[in-house]
């Protein structure tokens, strides 16, 4: 294995802090540590168990050499070795820490910088076992086999981000690419909606204990940053909001709105004491108040905790003996001087809630539905509509009053303003997911195809949409690519508006996970359709046409199809012309496409591509610079 400068320094200057012994039990002590970490975020877990597994088969190791009878004397290099080893088993804790419980969001938005962090453990762990001096050591012939074979494994490890969560990582960039876009009639983009829906089953952000400990991990993660890397920080948070709403989650669940406090913002290394802050929210407490445990909380956190119901102690979950709340007059009085001497400025309680919307009946007009009356219906399923877009209340009372197969008897009417109401509200419905089972076994599914062929524009928008929300199931996924769905939508890519082009692509991204499907799409011509994407700058659609082409390179005999010199052009003329993001993904396919295949590889470094990815891998966004590194690391390889 090469060593780097970086490396080979570390290596030279490791003194002896520590007896040899105490080195011993150092080492013995992160490993076992580091292996107490069992449980991981989605994210990466399989990334986790493997450094899990080598950290046991290295553990016997330093076992062996602590009840070494006499104790061992280390030499130099022995010492400097596992000094070394100790540095990795460390940076291995802190990194399984990070994936135990830190923010799941942060996880997936930044996977390949995560998982370029395992692989520094392993160039760790590879550094420090390459010329274990074992004779020297007496170390056993099993055990040296073993750790032998740990670090062959290592070095032949896969480097590849595993599928799911490219997955995640990708979903995740469809997302923060729309946000910016203008918001439809009915509040958003539905796609992204039904995006962040699978998201957050994914990710597990659902329940509202999970995305209250998600909010704990993002406000320790922003303390953890201290005004850095700003930009990502204020993703995070947003998607952590997004997900919030998409869970109808609202201000009586108190789990409190995350964001970039002012006093940070300003004084980023400035400690807070602990006891200042509310266990609720990790905010400062203004007004702060005792409950039965004794523990302290912010009045108007803990008033809402009490609100919704809740007869426990939030922090210790212990039974409360009785709800009255008793103001600390000490410690609020410690808070205010505190706040004073450092200058912070901290706000107070916010605007009550308005009050409640006035209920609508809706089980009468799920009756309507079925009116002899035209215009009835089309009240009633344009009323459904408008409730069912964000309410999760509204959503549930319309299934449980039978509104699903009333929605699905009216997709086949000609009106198509009812078709497209009646679309629409299946796809607010399917928000739910036990409602996207409910639909597909209703027989909607090619009802749906039928409006994205022939309805009103908005029809074909919805219904696409609406595709893309139903094939979050596996088992979706497949009928609509056998049901005949992936045609229309490729059509809708070419010939749609802005808006269903958007969704159109969307879906397809979602249902060609399905591997089938990514034969159907190349049958029904998207490759043609996505070409000619990348050269309407209007569209501007280059990113999603480049994740769809991602996509289809995973497959071999899709590969075999999209890897042509022409479209190996295409691709570097985006990454020599194309915004920092166009850049990114081009790269992500050529890289995808060079593995498999030198000749293009070959071909691509033939268009002059060196200085463009050694000026990416220094200038451009953090993914890109990785895969830019990739590619010329590719490249030394293929000449």
């Amino acid at each position: 294995m090469m060593r780097t400068a970086v490396a080979e320094a570390e290596a030279e200057s490791s003194g002896r802090q520590l007896s040899d012994g105490d080195l011993l039990e150092e080492l013995l002590s992160s490993a076992s540590s580091a292996r107490a970490f069992q449980e991981f975020r989605r994210s990466q877990r399989k990334e986790c168990f493997n450094l899990l597994r080598w950290l046991q088969l290295l553990l016997p190791l330093v076992q062996e050499l602590r009840e070494a009878t006499p104790p061992l004397s280390l030499s130099d290099d022995a010492y400097r070795r596992l000094a070394l080893l100790g540095r990795a088993f460390h940076a291995a804790r802190r990194l399984l820490r990070c994936c135990h419980d830190g923010s799941k969001i942060f996880l997936t938005l930044e996977s390949e910088a995560v998982l370029a962090r395992f692989r520094g453990v392993y160039d760790k762990i590879n550094l420090a076992l390459d010329g274990m001096p074992y004779d020297e050591l007496g170390v056993s012939d099993e055990v040296k086999e073993q750790v032998e074979l740990v670090n062959a494994q290592l070095k032949r490890s896969n480097r590849r981000t595993d599928t799911q969560d490219m997955e995640l990582a990708m979903d995740l960039m469809v997302i923060l690419q729309h946000r910016q876009q203008s918001k439809d009639e009915d509040g958003g983009n539905k796609a992204d909606r039904a995006i962040l829906e699978r998201l957050a089953n994914k990710l597990e952000l659902q329940s509202l204990a999970d995305l209250r400990a998600e909010t704990v991990a993002i406000k320790k993660l922003i303390n953890d940053r201290a005004g850095q890397q700003a930009d990502s920080t204020a993703q995070i948070v947003d998607l952590l909001h997004r997900f919030k709403g998409i869970a109808g989650v609202d201000e009586k669940n108190i789990l409190g709105e995350v964001s970039i406090p002012k006093y940070l913002e300003k004084c980023p290394s400035l400690m807070i004491p602990n006891d200042f802050l509310c266990p609720i929210s990790l905010e400062i407490m203004t007004d702060p108040v005792i409950i039965a445990t004794g523990r302290t909380y912010e009045r108007r956190n803990i008033q809402r905790w009490l609100d919704a119901g809740q007869k426990t102690c939030p922090k210790t979950q212990q039974p409360l003996a009785h709800l009255s709340l008793a103001p600390n007059f000490a410690l609020k009085n410690l808070i205010l001087q505190w706040c004073d001497k450092n200058k912070v400025e901290i706000q107070t309680a916010g605007e009550p809630d308005p009050p409640p919307e006035p209920k609508v009946d809706i089980p009468s007009l799920v009756k309507d539905l079925s009116s002899p009356h035209l215009d009835v219906q089309r009240k009633a399923v344009k009323k459904i509509r408008t409730l069912s877009k964000e309410n999760p209340e509204n959503r549930l009372l319309v299934t449980d009053s039978g509104g699903i197969p009333a929605l699905i008897g009216l997709l086949p009417y000609p009106d198509k303003k009812i078709q497209e109401n009646t679309v629409t509200s299946l796809l607010n419905l399917s928000i739910d997911e036990g409602n996207k089972v409910l639909i597909a076994k209703g027989g909607a599914i090619p009802l749906i195809i039928e409006v994205l062929r022939n309805g009103s524009v908005e029809g074909q928008e919805n219904s696409a949409a609406a595709l893309f929300s139903l094939s979050m199931v596996d088992e979706n996924k497949v009928a609509i690519g056998t049901l005949g769905g992936i045609a229309p939508l490729v059509q809708l890519l070419q010939d749609g508006t802005v808006r269903g082009k958007k969704d159109a692509s969307t879906a397809i991204f979602n249902l060609i996970l399905n591997n089938p499907n990514k034969l159907r799409a190349m049958e029904s011509g998207i490759v043609t359709t996505l070409l000619k994407l990348l050269d309407d700058k209007k569209a501007g659609m280059v990113d999603e046409a480049l994740s769809i082409f991602l996509l289809l390179a995973s497959h071999a005999a899709c590969r075999a199809e999209i890897g042509t010199e022409h479209f190996v052009e295409v691709l570097a003329r985006i990454i020599k012309e194309g915004n920092p993001k166009n850049k990114e993904c081009a790269l992500s396919v050529l890289l995808e496409l060079g593995l498999s295949n030198n000749a293009l590889m070959a071909h691509a470094l033939g268009l002059h591509l060196h200085p463009h990815l050694t000026d990416i891998s220094k200038t451009g966004t953090s993914r890109a610079q990785r895969k830019a590194n990739s590619l010329i690391q590719l490249a030394r390889k293929c000449t």
